[in-house]
């Protein structure tokens, strides 16, 4: 009879996959024995694990190059990362190993990119794309940064104001983009998205603010989808109206010649997603051909803002379970180490799931069990999985050790949770360890951050 936690994983999904896999009864993680890791570092434990950045980079640029190629595209392939998915300084090192250019969101970015230029990591000519609502102070620092000699600075006017607010007090030239309010989907409690100009407010923002205005030069068309990019009529319609504004406002902007389509590639959160990339890139690639061609109009430039696709899938949280209570008759609540409401903020926020597997244990029955938090908080919990209302792991016993892993939570949750700051019920922040791999492709491990001290959270509260 397959009764086995092992038995359960190896019929629901694809499994042992290239990421995945089990010896001994211990789960291996892109080679790695994670209960290895547990014995050296205990629990909770956030890990980064910065090879699969470089994958994922190198994947992306590999299909849009491709997709080019197929249908003779006529222009450049640009890859960004969006530093507000980690701000990190080893996930920024890490990237830029792999030649990408930045998207920035607000004003302290931009220091950022100054520390990392000055370390000799960011290049000045780097494409520095500037997102966001701009305050006194980014507007400063996006200023700052031109002056210091950046060549590709690219602020995307979010509103119509804010071309005055960069072009006052500053002499040099400056090149931007216009970012579409683009129509957000039906589930929504608005229609138009918050950020950027109506699409019909942006031809003739154009002629009337940046035409006759010899020091503004307008080179990017910047398109965001709040849901990413997504195999649905809505993100092809919204795609199709960008690139014909892109040929209609080319028509009287020579200068025009990118078009940034912002909103990224998924993320895996269960084991047996399926989303075609390859047929995504070359979709839209040609789509852009396409329309550009019926258009007269010269292919642009593409680039991509692509954040928790570049580090998400480089993320895991490891938690031990303390002990199992029995709520009414059937309920089981296997109590972790540690909260879900400041680990891991999106599972309590917005409902994300994530890739969840035990650790260890699994040649034991299992059982389907809720997972609880320390917090006292009736939110602090996870019982179910994208692919099914419940979820599973090895029977406990109380002689053993049970530790549980969630992956591919790289992206947002440090700095949503407030990375060593105050948390909820002041449980404190986990351990956050980095691995990487030597020359010779052997792993090795690096304590980046103690687990938080109780004096740390006093200093904060002013004690």
């Amino acid at each position: 009879m397959k009764n086995k936690y092992f038995d359960l994983i190896e019929q629901t999904f694809e499994f042992p996959n290239e990421e995945f896999a089990v010896v001994e009864n211990e789960l291996m993680w892109f080679g790695i024995p994670l209960m290895d890791i547990i014995k050296q570092y205990g629990t909770p434990l956030r890990i980064a694990y910065l090879p699969k950045i470089g994958q994922n980079i190198q994947r992306a640029k590999r299909m849009f190059n491709v997709a080019m190629a197929k249908v003779d595209y006529n222009a450049d392939y640009h890859y960004c990362y969006c530093t507000k998915s980690s701000h990190f300084s080893f996930i920024l090192e890490e990237v830029l190993r792999h030649n990408v250019h930045i998207e920035t969101s607000s004003a302290f970015d931009i220091n950022i990119i100054e520390t990392l230029h000055e370390q000799g990591l960011l290049a000045a000519d780097t494409f520095v794309i500037c997102n966001g609502f701009k305050r006194p102070q980014y507007i400063e620092n996006i200023q700052n940064l031109i002056n210091c000699g950046f060549t590709n600075v690219l602020p995307i006017l979010d509103n119509k104001f804010e071309l005055d607010l960069l072009l006052k007090d500053f002499d040099k030239k400056l090149q931007v983009g216009i970012r579409i309010a683009s129509e957000e989907e039906p589930k929504f409690d608005f229609y138009t998205s918050r950020l950027g100009i109506r699409y019909k407010d942006i031809i003739p923002y154009y002629k009337t603010h940046i035409a006759g205005n010899d020091q503004v030069e307008l080179k990017m068309l910047h398109f965001f989808i709040n849901t990413g990019v997504k195999d649905t009529a809505y993100y092809w319609n919204e795609l199709s109206k960008a690139i014909n504004l892109y040929c209609e406002l080319h028509k009287v902007c020579p200068t025009l010649d990118s078009l940034n389509i912002g909103g990224g590639f998924p993320i895996q959160t269960h084991l047996d997603m399926v989303y075609d990339f390859e047929y995504m890139a070359e979709e839209i690639v040609a789509q852009i051909k396409n329309i550009c061609s019926k258009n007269n109009v010269p292919e642009p430039d593409i680039f991509t803002e692509f954040g928790s696709f570049t580090v998400g899938e480089s993320g895991a949280m490891l938690y031990s379970i303390v002990n199992q209570k029995k709520q009414n008759d059937r309920e089981l609540w296997n109590m972790i180490d540690s909260s879900f409401m400041t680990t891991l903020p999106d599972t309590w926020a917005i409902n994300q799931r994530y890739v969840f597997l035990a650790i260890n244990n699994w040649d034991s029955e299992y059982e389907r069990v809720n997972l609880g938090g320390l917090t006292c908080d009736s939110e602090d919990f996870y019982n179910a999985e994208v692919h099914s209302n419940a979820i599973f792991l090895p029977k406990m016993q109380y002689d053993r050790e049970q530790y549980i892993g969630f992956f591919h939570t790289g992206a947002y949750q440090e700095s949503l949770s407030g990375f060593g700051g105050i948390q909820h019920c002041l449980i404190p922040a986990p351990k956050l360890v980095i691995i990487d791999k030597d020359e010779n492709g052997e792993y090795f491990t690096k304590l980046f951050a103690k687990e938080q001290s109780y004096k740390s959270m006093l200093k904060i509260l002013g004690y």
